[in-house]
């Protein structure tokens, strides 16, 4: 029996367009439970469009969602149980620019500390 252990790097990025260097109208959180679930939170202050997009290495597309001018925030739960290992990236993108987040999820085997306590 395998446990899956993911976890996000700290290196987040954010990519600008260099002609205009200003802040992003929203803001991205994102963390791995103890459940094995990436969960994202994403705020938005104006009325751009922001797109949620989960690759694999090979920049495939295993996660995509759009979240339209309307909607002010996103929450979202994703599992990762079925992710073989390796890295991962999820990015939150606008036509502003973008938050890059790296994430690494691996397979390790259960360990059972045994621990005998012996008293004289």
């Amino acid at each position: 029996m395998s446990k899956v252990a993911a976890s996000l790097l700290l290196s987040a990025s954010t990519l600008f367009n260099p002609t205009t260097p200003k802040t992003l109208s929203f803001d991205a959180s994102a963390y791995v439970t103890v459940d094995h679930q990436i969960r994202l939170a994403v705020q938005k202050s104006t009325d751009v469009p922001v797109d949620v997009v989960l690759r694999n290495k090979n920049h495939e597309v295993l996660y995509q969602h759009s979240i339209g001018k309307k909607e002010g925030k996103y929450a979202v739960k994703l599992n990762v149980n079925d992710l073989s290992d390796g890295e991962y990236e999820l990015e939150i993108k606008s036509s502003e620019g973008s938050i890059v987040k790296q994430l690494n999820v691996s397979s390790q085997p259960v360990q059972q500390t045994v621990r005998t306590i012996a008293m004289n």
